[in-house]
């Protein structure tokens, strides 16, 4: 096989991305036009959702199908064999992509337990723990398999519930992944098989983005929510949290930084939530119109303004991370000091907000 240059690696990606994003929006119109009941949830279960109209979801479908396109094109393009220097890894990384599809399949199509879902959320986590996918933050095993774990079932349970309104959780995570592709870009890694994965992932969610922007014509359903749950919590995991090997507590505060900057709207929006149900006594994990979006609508925000909103802030932290990467050489705990303040006053006025309208939820 020829080797590529530089510039022909540049093209084949632009190529690649240009025909993965066509794939994607062709892949959801035949979806919604050859159906429009698959994947709707009954009406008790969609009066939950800031739309009062039942729709298709499909969306996840088409992650999983580009998810696996891009695999499939990957070994295609280049040299898998040469690439893919921990093959055992990514093997874990697909499986439990793999399984988080499947229980975000069988929860729309059969609405399945609470307990079966969170099962199927905890062998996500120990999937990737056993093939090396792992956080390593304090060189001390059972707390980083603790957090991993601690991760993953967050994770995944937080974008399902960020998906609460059109087009929230899928321009966040196209920011999560903007995030992750500068981390492998500037690692020098291109041709990383995670590069490529992500490429297409993020296709995927620009041509569903199109059907899923408000006023939405379907959702991305926890197909969709669980199969990105798993997937940027594994991408999370490699190319932030792991960003170094030395284990040092003031090296440990920029991973923790950078993770909780790239992953902000959703751990502020689920963190919040949680509280203030558990303050009513009601379960963190019942639908409900309280998140933040909800509340950014209360205030008079329309519903692609909150979307907007909540993109700018994720966008935000991609430049923040790209400041920390190439502009701080030196990390001091007074950086860590100034990002977590960010942090803490986005979720003070977030979680404020809730708090002052608490009296138009519904």
């Amino acid at each position: 096989m020829l080797k590529l240059t530089t510039d022909q690696i540049l093209w084949v990606y632009i190529a690649f991305a240009i025909c993965a994003v066509l794939f994607s929006f062709l892949i959801n119109g035949l979806f919604l036009k050859f159906s429009r009941t698959l994947g709707v949830k009954d009406q008790s279960e969609t009066m939950v959702r800031w739309s009062s109209t039942s729709k298709p979801a499909f969306g996840g479908i088409s992650f999983y199908i580009m998810f696996l396109f891009s695999i499939a094109c990957y070994s295609i393009l280049f040299e898998a064999v040469t690439y893919i220097n921990d093959i055992v890894r990514f093997l874990g990384v697909m499986a439990a992509c793999s399984l988080g599809f499947i229980v975000g399949l069988a929860d729309d199509a059969y609405n399945t337990k609470p307990f079966l879902k969170f099962f199927a959320q905890f062998s996500s986590a120990i999937i990737l723990i056993a093939t090396g996918t792992c956080i390593n933050i304090s060189g001390i095993t059972i707390i980083d398999y603790s957090l991993t774990i601690l991760w993953v079932v967050g994770l995944m349970n937080s974008i399902n519930m960020l998906d609460n309104m059109d087009g929230i959780t899928t321009t966040v995570s196209i920011s999560v992944i903007m995030a992750a592709l500068y981390m492998i870009f500037a690692r020098g890694e291109v041709l990383s098989i995670y590069f490529i994965t992500l490429v297409g992932v993020l296709a995927a969610l620009l041509g569903f983005l199109y059907y899923n922007w408000n006023p939405s014509k379907m959702y991305m359903g926890d197909t969709g929510s669980q199969f990105l749950g798993v997937f940027l919590a594994a991408v999370g995991i490699l190319y932030l949290w792991n960003g170094h090997a030395e284990i040092d507590f003031r090296i440990q505060t920029k991973q923790f930084i950078v993770a909780l900057l790239v992953f902000i709207v959703p751990i502020i929006d689920t963190t919040t939530v949680t509280i203030n149900r558990l303050l009513k006594g009601q379960s963190p994990f019942v639908g409900g119109k309280d998140h933040t979006t909800h509340h950014l609508s209360y205030l008079g925000l329309s519903d692609r303004q909150v979307a907007l909103t909540f993109f700018g802030l994720s966008f935000l932290s991609v430049v923040f991370l790209i400041i920390i990467d190439r502009f701080i050489l030196n990390w001091e705990y007074i950086h860590f000091g100034l990002f977590l303040t960010y942090f803490l006053v986005l979720f003070g006025f977030l979680f404020g907000i809730t708090r002052v309208n608490k009296s138009k939820e519904k």
